[in-house]
């Protein structure tokens, strides 16, 4: 079973968060709950309330298999964290897999995980994703070798089974899905 780190901050897309963990939880996989103090209770979106269980400077990235880090609001609020980006540029260094969803690939932004990969994001942060050197596709779920992406919380059961398959098989497929970014968004990329 694999030991995974699922990132929290305030204002958190609940549903990216919960769902992931709730599924690799069920799948038997061990999560720790991640965010920049230890203890503290950060609400998402939605209001649904979540404790970190550990500090991000506390743990290390090699003590992962995985990072999973969902949208929302919050990964603007993890950039501000040293602890934090930290923790994702210690993981992009190593090559451990890292699942990002929806606003989750602005903190893959702050590292160099996503030069020259193929990979999605929430479409308002796509110049954000290219200008990290990401190669921005419009599609469902978009697994480049260790780095999982996708779009929004439509995307999840996608995402999630691209996680699982990554951590039992240790190689996941991706999901071309519909395209759903607005004609103006592909016109600028």
């Amino acid at each position: 079973m694999a030991k995974i780190a699922i990132l929290v901050e305030k204002v958190y897309e609940d549903l990216e968060l919960q769902y992931p963990r709730l599924r690799l939880k069920e799948a038997g996989h061990t999560i720790d709950v991640i965010g920049p103090k230890a203890g503290d209770v950060f609400v998402g979106k939605h209001g649904y309330p979540q404790k970190s269980e550990k500090a991000a400077s506390e743990v290390k990235a090699s003590d992962y298999d995985l990072i999973v880090i969902p949208g929302g609001s919050s990964p603007d609020h993890m950039r501000r964290s040293e602890g934090m980006v930290k923790l994702v540029r210690d993981a992009a260094a190593r090559k451990i897999p890292m699942a990002a969803i929806c606003h989750g690939p602005w903190m893959l932004c702050s590292t160099d995980a996503l030069k020259g990969r193929r990979c999605t994001s929430y479409m308002s942060i796509v110049h954000d994703v290219i200008n990290a050197g990401g190669k921005w596709v419009d599609e469902e779920c978009v697994v480049d070798g260790p780095i999982i992406t996708a779009r929004c919380p439509d995307d999840l059961p996608a995402f999630s089974n691209a996680i699982l398959q990554l951590v039992s098989e240790g190689k996941a497929q991706g999901v071309k899905g519909k395209s759903i970014a607005p004609s103006w968004v592909m016109a600028t990329i």
